[in-house]
């Protein structure tokens, strides 16, 4: 003879929604069975006497009304995520064209160096070459030079 499988008791949908709903007023109200005292979904599935993935899984409506009761419902962060994406691609979009700036900046100041450096070279060919000579200065008027 085949030993006998004990028989579970299987909550209709329904049933079980009313749990789940009577079990996060208790936990709002401070009178949970378990003594949670935080709203999670996790305290939500213990109080009820059910795993957190049944919630996940078979109730996301009701797991995001404990997200919103939490106030953290999935609508509200992902406003926030957009919002945040919005403020962020403003940031970028400002600072490439700080970058195309400074670049433009950047290139305008190589090219007033390069003709600096060959002025530069220009005039110490100019001092090194023997056939250039250093004129004396002038002396005010009237002033005469005895050296």
């Amino acid at each position: 003879m085949k030993p006998r499988k004990k028989a579970i008791n299987y909550k209709s949908a329904e049933d079980r929604e009313k749990d789940l709903k009577l079990a996060l007023y208790r936990i709002q109200k401070g009178r949970a069975h378990t003594g949670e005292t935080r709203i999670s979904i996790a305290a939500v599935a213990r109080e009820a006497g059910v795993s957190t993935a049944l919630i996940h899984n078979h109730y996301p409506r009701f797991a995001e009304a404990i997200r919103q009761v939490q106030g953290r419902s999935s609508r509200a962060m992902r406003d926030v995520k957009q919002k945040n994406l919005i403020e962020e691609r403003k940031k970028s979009a400002a600072y490439r064209q700080e970058i195309e700036e400074l670049r433009a900046e950047v290139a305008s100041l190589a090219s007033i160096n390069e003709v600096l450096l060959d002025e530069n070279r220009v005039l110490k060919d100019k001092m090194n070459d023997r056939k250039v000579i250093d004129l004396v200065s002038r002396k005010p008027h009237g002033q005469v030079d005895f050296s």
